[in-house]
This record gives C-alpha cells, structure tokens and sequence, in this order.
C-alpha cells in the first residue's frame, strides 16, 4: 500500500463521492481487486458517464483516499482511506446467537477444568478460525496472583527460582548465590519471601519487599538477605517483558500471497511475532482506551505491518483491571465489519472467565 498524503474530513466529501469512494473500498475488502470506472456506472444510485467517474475517482485520489496501482487501472483504497472508511463508513453489526454459542463452545472452560493459558489459547485458535486471520492474545504476567516461591540449589553459586502462580504456572529463572550460603539459608529466603507474596500479584509483592527493605535486612542474616535481594532482581528485572504471547493461525497469513514483497513482508511480520519485544506497547495502548482498538497499516508501529491490520481489544480481571489484549492480525483487507463484534464478545467472554 502506498504512501499517501492526509485524508479529507467525511463531510468534505459530497453524496457522490461518497458513494463512489464507499463502493471501491468494498470491491476491495470482498476481492481485493482495483474497481474501474466502467464496473462503477453499473448501479450507481444516480445514473453517471465513466468519464464523470474518472473525474471523481482523480478527485479522490488528489486528496490522498484512492491510488491506481498500475496505469489506467481501477483504484483501490490507500491506508488513509482505509482508515476513512473505518471510521466513517463501516456499520458493524452485533454477533448472532449461533455466533455468539459457537465463540462460548471453544472458549469456555468446561466443567472449570482449563487454565488460564488453556483459555486464551482456545481464543487465540477461534479467532484465527473464524476470521481466517492470525489469532494473537498477549497476557501480562505480573498481574497474575502469586502462590508459591522456592530456591533451589543446582550448583555451588547458582540457584534455580521457582515460582509458582495461583493459576497453576510456573516460571523459573537462575539466580547468583553469594560464596560461603549455608544450606539453610535458601530456605529461610524462601520462608521470608512466601509470607510476603502470597495472594499478592508480581507488582504488588514488589512494592511490599521494597517498604519492607530494612525490616527485612534487620531479621536476616546478610547472605540470607542477598538470597531474597537476588531473588526480587531476577523477577523485578523483567518489567519489558510483555508476558505471554499466544498466535494461532500464522499460516493463514500466508493465504493468497503470491509478491516477493508480500512474502517479505509477512516474513517480517513472524519475526516481530517471534521477538515480542515491543509488544509491552501493545498493553499500554489497550489500558489507554475502552473497547476495540484498530490498527491499518503502518498505523501502528508495533510491528512491521505495513499492508496488514490489527484488531484488538484488552481483558480484565476480577476488579476490571487490564490484564492483556487479544484480537487478530490479517490483511488490511480483512472483513471489518465482522471481525470487530467478534474481537469485542471474545474479550467480554474471556474477562468472565477469567474474572
């Protein structure tokens, strides 16, 4: 998609434009081809020459909504008019009932018997189903409930730190041990720092063991103490790392890619995927707003996606806090209009179950 200048305001446009914009925009999101003027005179609302279209299609191409991509070929949508479209054209509908029980049947836990993860990796795997897109869901680790934190002696200065959410996952990290620790001493690190976590989330234990710094250097010996620093560092150091990230359906991205620079792109696109290091800006942007956030495009900076659209909306938990995001990653050609109410209900769902 190329790049283009400002779109104009919805209500520049007069009915005709509007109706010659919103019919080549459609065209493209349904086949994904260029409309010409000739295809558009047949059942225009008001009867118009194909050279009287060309005038408008140019017109709308001037301010930026439209781009011809080979010489004397119809036009399609730049991302600006994309965008236009989006936001000032698109009626999204609500799910049906059988829409709705068929997201339930595949996300709902039955019985009460799937994990947190086992949930969202079902709605990662129903979004990417039924929107033929790539289904994504990225969890925030650190608002998870902690249970349970245990050092464990594998070498002479190293442990393995084990923790234990009420979830039921499991983390674990290598940390320093300082030279001459007793064996006693992990175990009263852990003893010390388990009063502490419990039903508490990452963020919040953090937060207590920082108030309780002195107190807690006061009641333990000093290598004991550098155990429970040592353990705080390797859990605390980790504030980019977005969490958990769950794709489903990659391979459907690939559907009907045929350009060499297609197929870079999509290439680029699994390795921001792989990486997850800029996805922590995914979750700031999700508790920044309400409902369903859409990206087109190089719109969003998150990824390399140019000529891809994201669609997402957060999840929360018990008290309304966001906890992650899910939604689908696909074409910018994706149906809109019937991906929005499915990213929205699936989010709504997931906070129930999660809550």
């Amino acid at each position: 998609m190329t790049s283009v200048p400002p779109s104009v305001p919805l209500e520049d446009l007069d009915e005709r434009s509007r109706e010659i914009f919103r019919r080549i925009v459609e065209n493209y999101l349904d086949t994904g081809e260029p409309l010409g003027s000739r295809n558009l005179a047949r059942g225009l609302s008001q009867p118009l020459s194909p050279a009287s279209i060309r005038n408008v299609m140019a017109d709308l191409e001037h301010h930026g909504l439209l781009y011809s991509p080979h010489t004397s070929a119809g036009r399609l949508p730049t991302q600006s008019g994309l965008r236009l479209f989006v936001d000032g054209f698109l009626e999204v509908g609500d799910l049906t009932k059988e829409e709705r029980q068929q997201i339930a049947v595949q996300v709902k836990a039955k019985g009460g018997d799937k994990t947190p993860e086992q949930v969202l990796t079902e709605a990662s795997q129903m979004l990417s189903g039924l929107s033929r897109g790539a289904g994504v869901v990225l969890s925030n680790k650190t608002d998870t409930t902690l249970r349970h934190i245990e050092f464990v002696q594998i070498e002479p200065l190293k442990a393995l730190v084990v923790l234990v959410s009420e979830d039921g996952s499991v983390e674990n990290r290598v940390v320093d041990l300082p030279a001459g620790l007793p064996p006693s001493a992990l175990t009263e690190a852990s003893n010390y720092l388990n009063s502490i976590i419990r039903n508490r989330t990452l963020a919040e234990a953090q937060s207590e063991l920082v108030r309780q710094r002195n107190e807690f250097q006061a009641e333990l010996d000093t290598l004991t103490s550098k155990v429970v620093d040592a353990g705080v560092a390797v859990w605390g150091g980790d504030k980019n790392d977005p969490g958990t990230l769950i794709v489903r359906g990659r391979s459907n991205l690939l559907e009907n890619v045929g350009a060499k620079e297609d197929l870079e792109r999509i290439r680029l696109l699994f390795d921001d995927l792989e990486n997850k290091s800029e996805l922590i800006r995914l979750l700031d942007l999700a508790k920044g707003g309400e409902g369903v956030r859409i990206f087109i495009g190089s719109e969003n900076k998150l990824f390399s996606l140019s000529g891809s659209s994201l669609i997402v909306s957060p999840y929360r938990d018990s008290e309304q806090r966001v906890v992650g995001v899910l939604g689908v990653i696909g074409p910018t050609r994706l149906n809109y209009a019937r991906v929005i109410p499915m990213v929205d209900y699936t989010a709504r769902l997931v906070s129930r179950l999660l809550g």
